[in-house]
C-alpha cells in the first residue's frame, strides 16, 4: 500500500466560498499547500484579492456575493470562463443572526437561511457540469459543505435561524450525496466547533474560557480545520459519502452530561 500521495491535491482545482478569512481561508491555505489551484470567493473584493495575494500564485480571487441565486450563477459562470472542470467545491460562506425570540425579525431569518442553506444548493446546481467533468469512478469530484456543531446541539444564544440552517445543511448534504454519487461527485460536510473567527467571537476573544468546556481542553487551530478538509478532498476521503465530520475537540460526541439528582 502506497500512502505517500493519499492526501495530495496535486493537479486539482478548488473553489472555496467565503475564502478570504477564517475557516475558508484556512481551508484554502491547506489546499494550496497540498498542491491544488484554489479559487476563493467572497463578497468583499478587496479582502478576496488580499488573501489571494497572501496565499500565493496558486490562489486566485473571484469576488462574488453568493447570497442570491443570481450571485451563485454569476460565480459559476466566472469560474467556467477560467476552468473547464472543478475538482473540489467548498461551500463555506455563511452568516449568523442573534436576537431574542420575541423580536427575532424576518430579515434575520431570510438572510441566514438564504446564504447558509439555499446558496450551497444553487451554487452546486450551477457548477454541476464542471464537477461532473472532473469526476470519475477512480477519482470523484468533491463537494464539502461547512455546517456547524450548532446543527447538532444547542448553543446558549438566540440564533434560531442559524441553528435551523446548519441542521438542515447536514441533512441536505445526505440528500445531495445520494443524488450526485452517480455522477462521481461525493458530497460531505464538516461541522466545526469552537474556532477563533469573526462569527465565533467567544472563541476568538475568550479562547481560554471557552476551552474549559471542551473535552480536548482547547479551541480549534487553523491546522485542525485544514486537515479535515484536505482529508475529505483528497484520495484519503474517497470512500466517505454523505457524512458530516465533527471537528470540535469532542464537544458533541465526547462530552459527558451533568447528572441531576431527583
Amino acid at each position: 500500500m502506497d500512502t505517500s500521495k493519499l492526501f495530495s491535491l496535486e493537479g486539482r482545482t478548488a473553489l472555496v466560498t467565503g475564502g478570504s478569512k477564517n475557516i475558508g481561508k484556512w481551508i484554502a491555505a491547506g489546499f494550496v499547500a497540498q498542491g491544488a489551484k484554489v479559487y476563493i470567493s467572497s463578497r468583499k473584493a478587496d479582502a478576496c484579492f488580499a488573501t489571494a495575494k497572501e496565499l500565493g500564485p496558486n490562489c486566485i480571487a473571484l469576488p462574488q456575493d453568493v447570497s442570491t441565486v443570481a450571485g451563485c450563477r454569476a460565480l459559476a459562470a466566472a469560474y467556467a470562463e477560467r476552468e473547464p472542470a472543478l475538482d473540489i467545491l467548498v461551500n463555506n460562506a455563511g452568516v449568523a443572526w442573534g436576537e431574542p425570540f420575541e423580536v427575532f425579525p424576518e430579515k434575520g431569518w431570510d438572510k441566514v437561511m438564504d446564504l447558509n442553506l439555499k446558496s450551497p444548493f444553487f451554487l452546486l446546481q450551477a457548477l454541476h457540469g464542471q464537477l461532473k467533468a472532473a469526476g470519475s469512478a477512480g477519482r470523484p469530484a468533491k463537494v464539502i459543505n461547512i455546517a456547524s456543531i450548532d446543527g447538532m446541539r444547542l448553543n446558549p444564544w438566540d440564533t434560531y435561524s442559524y441553528h435551523a440552517s446548519k441542521s438542515a445543511l447536514i441533512y441536505l448534504t445526505k440528500r445531495l450525496a445520494a443524488r450526485l454519487v452517480r455522477d462521481h461527485i461525493n458530497v460531505t460536510a464538516i461541522a466545526p466547533g469552537a474556532f477563533a473567527s469573526d462569527m465565533n467571537r467567544a472563541a476568538r476573544d475568550h479562547g481560554d474560557a471557552v476551552a474549559k468546556a471542551i473535552p480536548a481542553g482547547r479551541i480549534g487551530a487553523e491546522e485542525d480545520m485544514a486537515a479535515a478538509a484536505i482529508y475529505l478532498a483528497s484520495r484519503a476521503g474517497d470512500y466517505v459519502i454523505g457524512d458530516t465530520i465533527t471537528v470540535d475537540g469532542g464537544l458533541v460526541h465526547a462530552h459527558v452530561g451533568v447528572s441531576i439528582d431527583a
